[in-house]
């Protein structure tokens, strides 16, 4: 059977994601769990329910996922304004301990307030797509950028996707946490022009405090995806009160430093709370914690702290 991948998304157009104009492939699982994951959708390994309460019509007008769920998962909820009209409508409310993500009240949902989250495709299938992109990749110097998740918990299938634009000689670039066996970034490496490798902090103990796993796999495979001739673009997510010491920072970029020319940039992602939203379609009564972003000052400051380390920095 040929290998399939489960993917969340795909989104076209995209500029942060590596050098010009690019598609990226969102592929589900991430063995992270970091409080600020502005894609919770991400996370987990199965198809999920998603719910938008803004595309919700009521259950005056609507109502068929009531009746479409066996599991008894979906009930009447709280009351709330339509954001079209104005009026007092009745939205419905997901019994996420009943749900277990079938589908069938997604399919009778007209306005799509109901949608599953994470289809198989094949490599096959994502290349069709993305092809249709490959006249901004010619002129902008973009490609395509397999990203997740963790793309390589889905191994087989990430390497081929990654081995079928190559054939195609399309520009690659994979994101990953280095959170993964080695072998599986060395599976990738002949097929990849570029990672996008994330340090969130330097501090093992902290790291696993805060995100659940150490760092010192991600830290050796660093190390040995720059000796083996690997391409990087470090990303660090700038927290507010878990990594933006200029302490830390300054030890992040003393390690990119060590990694000598592989490191071809350094990009500074400051935190937002895009995110929070999506918990909620997952789960609405999910108590998800917000921090406040950082301020421009405070993101320029550490900016030129690693400038003046004599490390390429960009802000996105």
């Amino acid at each position: 059977m040929e290998i399939t991948g489960k993917v969340y998304d795909i989104q076209g157009f995209s500029i942060q994601d590596g050098p010009g104009i690019r598609t990226t492939v969102f592929l589900k699982g991430c063995p992270l769990r970091c409080p600020w994951c502005h894609s919770p959708e991400s996370q987990e390994f199965y198809t999920q329910l998603s719910w938008i309460s803004l595309r919700c019509q009521g259950i005056e007008k609507c109502g068929r996922c009531l009746n479409a769920c066996e599991k008894g998962a979906v009930s009447p909820g709280r009351m709330s304004r339509n954001s079209v009209t104005n009026e007092e409508i009745q939205l419905v409310h997901i019994n996420r301990r009943l749900c277990d993500n079938c589908g069938a009240c997604a399919a009778v949902c007209g306005p799509k307030a109901l949608f599953l989250c994470g289809t198989d495709y094949t490599a096959e299938e994502i290349l069709e797509r993305v092809c249709r992109d490959l006249p901004f990749y010619r002129t902008s110097g973009g490609g395509v950028t397999v990203s997740g998740g963790e793309p390589l918990c889905q191994p087989q299938f990430t390497a081929a996707l990654l081995r079928a634009l190559k054939e195609r000689d399309i520009h690659t670039a994979l994101d990953t946490t280095g959170f993964v066996p080695y072998d599986r970034l060395e599976a990738a490496l002949p097929y990849t022009d570029l990672f996008l490798y994330d340090l969130k902090h330097m501090d093992s103990a902290q790291h696993k405090a805060v995100i659940g796993v150490p760092n010192e796999l991600i830290l050796e495979n660093a190390e040995k995806l720059a000796a083996a001739g690997a391409k990087l673009q470090i990303r660090i997510p700038v927290i507010p009160n878990f990594n933006d010491s200029k302490d830390n920072i300054r030890k992040t970029g003393r390690f990119c430093l060590a990694l000598g020319a592989a490191v071809e940039i350094i990009q500074l992602l400051p935190y937002h709370n895009m995110g929070v939203m999506k918990y909620q379609r997952l789960d609405e009564d999910k108590v998800v914690l917000e921090a406040k972003p950082p301020t421009e000052e405070a993101v320029a400051a550490l900016r030129l702290l690693l400038e003046e380390m004599g490390l390429p920095v960009t802000v996105h």
